[in-house]
């Protein structure tokens, strides 16, 4: 067990820091758009890169480490572009707003398909969950011989609580986000985080 638990352990600290798949699965919940898909692609993803982590893949990227580079630019690419496209509705913001008095069970329509893209863009196009959750995680269970698998456990698991109160838990935000000026705001955000992060996956590929 105590194997379980470290694996659950590293895999919260790993995970929590903010990141766009985080700030995406927020911004799903605290519109209540498709939050079950988004949340389970999310979910389910993690458990597919930590078992094969666990199962040795990350030998293979320590041997062709192109592919990392690979990575880190095309992530870099669909994060500007995502990042453009929240400036652009921070600019000009289109009535996208969370009243709190038109009841908590409110939901919002939208393609489904779109939604399910872009989550798993922001899951499999981001380098550092090749780097964190399938290399770093990957190295350590090792070190747990027979047990890794209770590790690899303790990881997956803190991956689906994670973004399972992400998910979840942000439609409490819906009271603080009830005006069009909280929604450009939070977008601004957005935006920023996105940017920042396309700049720094592709400042090593730049410079070497």
């Amino acid at each position: 067990m105590l194997s379980f638990f470290a694996g659950l352990g590293l895999g919260l600290s790993l995970i929590v820091a903010i990141g766009a798949q985080n700030v995406y699965v927020l911004r799903q919940g605290i519109r209540r758009r498709h939050v079950v898909a988004v949340v389970a692609i999310c979910a389910l993803s993690d458990a597919v890169l930590i078992i094969a982590g666990v199962a040795g893949l990350g030998y293979l990227l320590e041997s062709m480490p192109w592919l990392i580079n690979a990575a880190r630019v095309l992530g870099a690419v669909f994060l500007f572009g995502y990042g453009a496209l929240a400036a652009r509705r921070a600019l000009r913001p289109g009535g996208d707003v969370l009243r709190a008095d038109e009841g908590a069970d409110r939901t919002v329509t939208s393609t489904l398909l779109p939604v399910m893209l872009t989550a798993l863009a922001l899951t499999w196009l981001n380098p550092h969950v090749y780097l964190d959750t399938v290399l770093l995680l990957g190295s350590i269970a090792a070190t747990h011989g027979e047990t890794r698998w209770f590790f690899a456990a303790g990881a997956v698991l803190a991956s689906a609580v994670w973004f399972t109160a992400l998910g979840f838990g942000a439609r409490y935000l819906g009271h603080w986000l009830d005006t069009p000026r909280s929604w450009r705001i939070l977008d601004a955000l957005i935006a920023v985080v996105m940017i920042a992060l396309a700049v720094s996956l592709v400042l090593p590929v730049i410079t070497g």
